[in-house]
């Protein structure tokens, strides 16, 4: 490499991180009045979006999302429309383009309970082109339009409060007690597989809770201006993935996902090939990265070419999201997430990432209370911040 091109990079990397700095520094001058209102649950969670001291500021491992393809920084919101739009295009390129969204799923009824303070219907949602499947939508007994979740896990019932084994991942059940319209839907698994030759799994997830979104919009109980989607572990991949890639869902919370690609975690198991691996024609056995036992598929680029999953946090912007951080997601996270802070800074907005910490993977009543009241701030409040 000539010395010419090594002091280009140098400048390069000099400027980036002067503006990646002045963003985060001037970010509180920018900020938006709608994230300082007043009320129980904004109180209780508005710690969560300040890092620590110690991992506010400083170095990381992380190309910045403000800086185009080609070299040129983003300095004024109008340029992030254009650097978005560059960063979506690409993650659907690597992962496999979307088929055509169904703009009315069907929905159609298999039976109806009354539970508590809600209804609940078993239906049947066409999530995909040829494929429908069960789902359990639950619907307070209130009047006119709500705002609305949509739970993604391995399946529905869980998220429905029908799995008495996961009492505590039973988002659905306990934010429709909380007067959300809520939707839980399970893992398609043969579909997924089928359509892995052209589209990496964990994007055929986001595009089906993409359509399960345009299933949500169009019932007369929802608000489709406030429409959120939450997961846990698996499903809170799935969760990220969808939220970043499709920007009707008005904020989403994640439960312990792993955020960023680590190969130093087992359970950040994004190289599987029923998450971004698979590739045509290989296999390998389960298990961390190595010699004997090597990447494939788009994560294998990903890697390899410096991208990492901070780039999707950005797409949020100036979406609220919740990292409901365990074991896999520790405060260390921080330093990915300042990224998506300092996206958000550029756009004048404020408190738009949070991250709250507990000791293990699975969700505790604390974090999962963190968790609902994150959502009864963004989404029943007056105006739900939109994306682009």
């Amino acid at each position: 490499m000539s010395r010419y091109v090594e002091t280009f990079r140098y400048g390069v990397r000099f400027v980036v991180n002067a503006v990646v700095a002045t963003i985060l520094s001037a970010g509180a001058a920018f900020a938006q009045d709608v994230d300082r209102q007043e009320g129980s649950a904004w109180e209780e969670i508005a710690p969560f979006f300040q890092p620590p001291a110690e991992l506010a500021e400083g170095s990381d491992r992380y190309r910045s999302p403000l800086v185009f393809d080609d070299g040129r920084t983003v300095r004024i919101p109008e340029h992030w429309k254009e650097r978005r739009r560059e960063i979506l295009r690409f993650w659907h390129k690597s992962l496999g383009p979307w088929p055509p969204l169904i703009e009315k799923p069907r929905v159609n009824v298999i039976e109806t309970q009354n539970r508590e303070n809600f209804t609940q219907r078993k239906v049947r949602i066409e999530v995909a082109p040829g494929l429908e499947t069960n789902c359990y939508l639950l619907v307070p007994e209130t009047e006119g339009r709500r705002p609305a979740v949509l739970v993604v896990y391995y399946d529905a019932e869980t998220g429905a409060g029908l799995n008495p084994k996961s009492e505590l991942r039973d988002f659905g059940y306990q934010l429709s007690r909380r007067g959300f319209v809520t939707l839980s839907i399970g893992w398609p698994r043969d579909y997924t597989r089928r359509e892995s030759p052209s589209l990496q799994p964990l994007s055929c997830l986001a595009y089906i809770a993409a359509n399960c979104y345009n299933a949500l919009a169009a019932l007369p109980e929802v608000d489709p201006e406030r429409v959120g989607i939450v997961g846990h572990s698996f499903g809170g991949k799935w969760a990220m993935f969808a939220s970043c890639l499709y920007d009707k869902f008005a904020c989403a919370a994640y439960s312990d996902p792993g955020i960023v690609f680590d190969e130093k975690r087992p359970n950040v198991n994004y190289w599987e090939p029923w998450y971004l691996g698979w590739e045509a024609g290989r296999t390998r056995k389960p298990g961390v990265p190595s010699e004997d036992n090597p990447r494939t598929g788009p994560y294998k680029m990903l890697v390899e070419t410096g991208h990492d999953l901070h780039e999707l946090h950005a797409l949020m912007a100036p979406r609220p999201f919740l990292v409901s951080g365990g074991a896999e997601d520790r405060p260390e996270r921080w330093r990915a997430l300042r990224h998506a802070i300092a996206v958000n800074r550029l756009l004048g907005y404020e408190n738009r990432v949070a991250m709250t910490n507990r000791q293990g993977h699975s969700p505790t009543g604390e974090s999962n209370d963190q968790l609902y009241r994150f959502f009864e701030h963004f989404l029943k409040s007056e105006s739900p911040p939109k994306g682009e």
